[in-house]
């Protein structure tokens, strides 16, 4: 009856249940605001404390390929979007700044600790995310210069710069620890652990949802639409790229690649963004978090089909 273990075993139903309270007790969320920061680092940490620290740091082949991949999700694709949204003059609509921002932003902290809810390792998923938040500043440059309505540059660099002291950090700091003092877990230990990470993301969630909940009291047509544009996005985004790689990957890289290119960390915008920019698009950022938190229970058996049919 260890809590912890339960949380691992059940971690997609564990998510679930963040979200669903985060949508029923919106009142959570303004002092939960606080312990955000902290929690991306406490679930960071977790996750690279399973990892044997040789398996993290990966071949320099592999590190070539995560700069590649990295590149065409963060300046590829939001180049792409950027270009057709100024051809037939989109720019000041709130769907295509949304649409933007997803395709510019680095993978989200918790995607090495969701590969391991779909039942593979977590190391290719965490070079995609260091990676992609350390050359955020480079690769944002561009996106911003020419989308003028996004705002301020500096305010995204020095938040950019924040996220990756943090991932530093933690990453770091787990990496020391679990070569002095847990160089050979047990399965009970890594489940703890596990489970652990699996609390903090449920937890983290219910900060992000109070303006679904406030926008579906007002007019709940509005915040379907938002829900159904994010699922599209997300789940959309993972089925297309999964189709491709499934043949030329690993099944973990794969995996892992797919679940980032629909699982963003498009939070990390809005602290640029104005205000006249933010309000029509601060549902998103909350609609955005349902399928990023319903992907270990949703497309954990698309994954595993698709690759049965391959």
């Amino acid at each position: 009856m260890n809590p912890l273990r339960l949380s691992a075993r059940h971690g997609p139903l564990v998510l679930v249940t963040g979200l669903v309270a985060g949508l029923l007790l919106p009142g959570l969320a303004e002092p939960m605001r606080p312990l955000l920061p902290p929690l991306v680092g406490l679930l960071l940490f977790l996750t690279v404390l399973r990892m044997e620290p040789a398996a993290i740091l990966g071949s320099l082949a592999d590190l070539s390929q995560v700069s590649k991949t990295v590149m065409g999700f963060q300046v590829a694709l939001p180049l792409f979007v950027a270009a057709i949204g100024i051809g037939v003059g989109w720019t000041g609509s709130p769907v295509f700044l949304s649409l933007l921002i997803m395709a510019a932003a680095p993978s989200i902290s918790g995607s090495p600790n969701m590969c391991l809810m779909l039942g593979y390792t977590a190391e290719h998923a965490l070079r995609l995310m260091v990676v992609g938040t350390a050359i955020l500043p480079l690769t944002a440059f561009p996106i911003f210069w020419m989308i003028p309505e996004l705002g301020d540059i500096s305010s995204v660099l020095k938040a950019t710069f924040r996220l990756f002291l943090t991932i530093s950090l933690a990453t770091l700091a787990a990496m020391v620890i679990r070569w002095r003092f847990l160089r050979d877990p047990t399965r009970p230990v890594l489940e703890n652990l596990e489970g652990l990470a699996t609390i903090t993301l449920a937890v983290f969630v219910v900060g992000l949802m109070p303006s679904v909940s406030s926008t579906a009291l007002i007019d709940p047509k509005i915040a379907i639409f938002w829900i159904g544009f994010a699922c599209l996005l997300n789940f959309g985004a993972q089925l297309v790229v999964f189709y491709f790689t499934r043949g030329r990957l690993s099944a973990d890289k794969a995996t892992a690649v797919s679940l980032i290119a629909g699982n963003r960390n498009i939070a990390i915008f809005f602290v640029a963004l104005p205000p006249e920019v933010t309000a029509p698009i601060l549902v998103f950022i909350g609609a955005y978090q349902i399928p990023m938190y319903l992907t270990p229970t949703v497309m954990r058996r698309v994954y595993r089909s698709i690759a049965d049919i391959g």
